[in-house]
């Protein structure tokens, strides 16, 4: 089981998938950073661990490798005393050590694979990482922009604000009556500037009236 086996649905799936379908996208977003980062914590100190690892067996199998060379040369040196039970002795001894060699070999491929893994998984999540980081302002700025769209939506829609539009032309027409009633007051009454231009009018009446008996006269 690989170290992300708790974050399987962050790592191998769509940021924005999952953001689709939260509640709270920016809590969401908030906890899939947190997560993520308290994760390269846990796989850097895992990889620490895993290289340390592979150096130990790596010494061990340098160590084996010269215990295999070193009975090959017991084994000839016996040989050349005419000691065959001793070079046979010597060979037994050198096959053991070429099986742990290759025991150990294997175990340091499985070793190497495991780090391999590791590296890969850690290169996916940094993405991801990097990819929440760069969409977190973005996304907080888009859901609260939402958030306040939509408050104002339920407000335009709610009968309060048709109510206080109502209550608005009824106070329109109500000060339409008033208006009206103080312009009843009114009626009837010459002001300064009626008698002036009633004078006026008189006048440009009694030069038309003069204009006309002159012209009837001279005919």
């Amino acid at each position: 089981m690989g170290i992300f086996s708790r974050f399987a649905d962050i790592v191998n799936s769509n940021i924005n998938a999952i953001l689709d379908k939260a509640e709270d996208p920016e809590k969401m977003v908030r906890l899939i950073i947190q997560e993520m980062e308290d994760t390269l914590v846990e796989v850097r100190s895992t990889s620490a661990k895993t290289l340390a690892e592979k150096k130990e067996i790596v010494r061990r199998l340098d160590t084996l490798k010269a215990q295999v060379s070193d009975w090959q040369d017991k084994a000839e040196l016996a040989l050349s005393k005419d000691r065959d039970d001793l070079a046979r002795s010597a060979l037994l001894e050198k096959q053991k050590s070429a099986d742990a060699v290759a025991s150990v070999a294997s175990e340091l491929e499985h070793v190497e694979s495991h780090i391999e893994k590791l590296q890969q998984e850690v290169t996916t999540l940094q993405e991801k990482l990097a990819d929440a980081k760069s969409r977190q302002k973005a996304i907080i700025l888009r859901q609260r922009s939402a958030e306040s769209r939509l408050e104002v939506k339920k407000t335009l829609d709610s009968s309060k604000v048709e109510d206080a539009l109502n209550r608005f032309e009824r106070y329109e027409t109500k000060i339409d009556g008033l208006e009206s009633q103080i312009e009843s007051y009114d009626l009837g009454k010459k002001t300064l500037a009626d008698e002036i231009a009633n004078l006026q009018k008189n006048e440009k009446i009694d030069d038309e009236l003069a204009e006309l008996k002159k012209k009837l006269a001279d005919k």
